[in-house]
């Protein structure tokens, strides 16, 4: 938990990006690959202009870069950023999984060892 802390505004950030459904239609059909501003706007029904601005917060965070040739803006995603929110969730998910062996060892046994089932587990 420790590493993430030095990122806390980094990940603050590109929560609040993903917090809108726009955005994570944005990032989910970047999934499959770069596509240009107009193609990503292209589904929804909202202006060019107002598009824009969610293309800008998602790279203001970083989790898309943008690439302008000639009139055409490029839209990818930024694997590092990914690999930070996933890092982050993953490490909650450990922290809760580790929590639920402790109270299912307790539930069972009547006490917890110090170290844990997951500590045991591991050697």
């Amino acid at each position: 938990m420790a590493k993430y802390q030095l990122q806390s505004d980094e990940l603050d950030a590109m929560f609040a990006a993903l917090a809108d459904p726009t955005r994570r239609s944005v990032i989910a059909r970047l999934g499959r690959g770069p596509a240009s501003v107009g193609e990503l706007a292209e589904p929804l029904s909202i202006s060019l202009p107002s598009f824009m601005k969610h293309v800008r917060s998602l790279e203001s965070c970083g989790l898309i870069r943008t690439k302008k040739s000639g009139r055409v803006r490029t839209c990818a995603l930024n694997q590092d950023r990914l690999h930070l929110l996933s890092g982050w969730l993953e490490e909650q998910r450990r922290i809760r999984e580790e929590s639920t062996d402790r109270l299912e060892q307790f539930v069972t046994t009547g006490s917890v060892d110090s170290d844990g089932p997951t500590a045991k587990e591991e050697s």
